[in-house]
Formats: C-alpha cells, sequence, structure tokens
C-alpha cells in the first residue's frame, strides 16, 4: 500500500515538472502576447478585415425622392398638428432633440448630371450630410427593420414626433420602402447612375418621377 502511494507520488511530480518546462517554454516564445512562431501564443496585433464589397443606397433617389419628405409639413397624430422632420427640436441639424438622425433643412439640391460635381465635391455637401445621416438609420432592404420607417409609423419603437404616417399606403411610405430595398448594385457607390432606370421614369436624377414599385 505505501509502495503504491509512493509511485503515485512520483508521477505527479513527473507530471508537474514536464508542465513547467512547457510553460517554461511558452513563456521565451512570448506565451501571453508576444506572438513569435508559438502556435499557442496570441499574436502580436488583432486586426480587423476592411470591408469587401457590400451596398449602398441611391443618392440621386434620396436627393430627389426622400430628403423633400424631411422639409414637407406632415400632419402628425391624426392630423391634431403638422410639422416637419426637420424643424427645430426634432432633427433639425443644429438644434434638434431627435436622436442621431439629423437634418440640415436649406441642403440644396446638387445636379448629379454636372461632371464638374464629382463624388468628393457631393460628399462636402449638406444634402450628403442628410443622406449619411438617413443611410445611417436603415437596414438595406428590411423596411421592417429600418427605424427611417419604423419611428414615424411607432411600430415597436417609441417615436417623439408621434405617429406621421397612419398607413402603409402613404405615398411617402413608398418612396422610403423602394429607396430601402432599392440598392445600387454590388461594388457600386452611392452615386451610381446604373440604377437610374429603375429608380425614375424618365431615368433623369433631377427631374425624373421618383418609381415607387
Amino acid at each position: 500500500m505505501a509502495l503504491l502511494h509512493l509511485n503515485r507520488l512520483r508521477r505527479r511530480q513527473r507530471w508537474r515538472g514536464g508542465l513547467a518546462a512547457l510553460c517554461g517554454g511558452l513563456a521565451l516564445a512570448g506565451c501571453g502576447g508576444g506572438g513569435g512562431s508559438n502556435p499557442l501564443g496570441n499574436p502580436p496585433l488583432v486586426a480587423n478585415p476592411g470591408s469587401v464589397g457590400g451596398q449602398k443606397l441611391s443618392f440621386a433617389y434620396f436627393q430627389h425622392c426622400i430628403n423633400p419628405i424631411f422639409n414637407a409639413r406632415l400632419p402628425i397624430n391624426g392630423g391634431a398638428s403638422t410639422v416637419t422632420c426637420a424643424a427645430s427640436g426634432c432633427h433639425d441639424d443644429a438644434n434638434g432633440t431627435g436622436g442621431a438622425f439629423r437634418v440640415v433643412p436649406a441642403a440644396p439640391a446638387v445636379d448629379l448630371t454636372d461632371p464638374a460635381n464629382t463624388p468628393d465635391v457631393v460628399k462636402a455637401l449638406d444634402i450628403y450630410k442628410n443622406f449619411y445621416s438617413a443611410q445611417a438609420m436603415v437596414v438595406f432592404g428590411s423596411p421592417p427593420q429600418s427605424r427611417l420607417l419604423i419611428k414615424p409609423r411607432v411600430q415597436g419603437v417609441l417615436h417623439g414626433g408621434g405617429l406621421v404616417f397612419e398607413s402603409a399606403t402613404d405615398p411617402n411610405v413608398k418612396l422610403l420602402e423602394f429607396w430601402i430595398t432599392h440598392p445600387v448594385p454590388q461594388g457600386q457607390d452611392e452615386f451610381s447612375s446604373a440604377v437610374y432606370d429603375s429608380l425614375f421614369t424618365p431615368p433623369d436624377p433631377n427631374n425624373g418621377t421618383c418609381n415607387t414599385q
């Protein structure tokens, strides 16, 4: 019995010695944060890969069809009063209290058919700020998950501005739904003219009718 206990003690001592040697070796190789060639060590840096591909919504459709909604006087809460989304105290970029979504009320439109209005030029304009802010409130391809649409309809989320669009058939709802569900093709930027045929009738980003189906 004593001999059995002694053998167990010797095996335990050998195991502890081996473990100590292993950890010592790992420490020399950068165990716990140094990197090196040790497969059990942490990498020297954690790199987040850049986004590849992805889609964006159309700037042309936003400017011609969506941005005007934010500046229009709309009835709220069953028509008890009217207000604009870009009003001070709502989503105005200077004095608004409507959270992250902000609108520059007086942002002028830009002629997208003018070659001088390159993407870099447009991105410096107030109208692009509105586009960027609105797009951040959208889940591409999914109107029921997009706060830009479900908040003014008070669908599962609170809206300080109250109920703006009572019906799913509201023309503004149709415009928002169409924009959200028609991103530009994969690999193209928000200024792509390839979508004009499907977004406008005729395919004129400045004067065409805004398609909703």
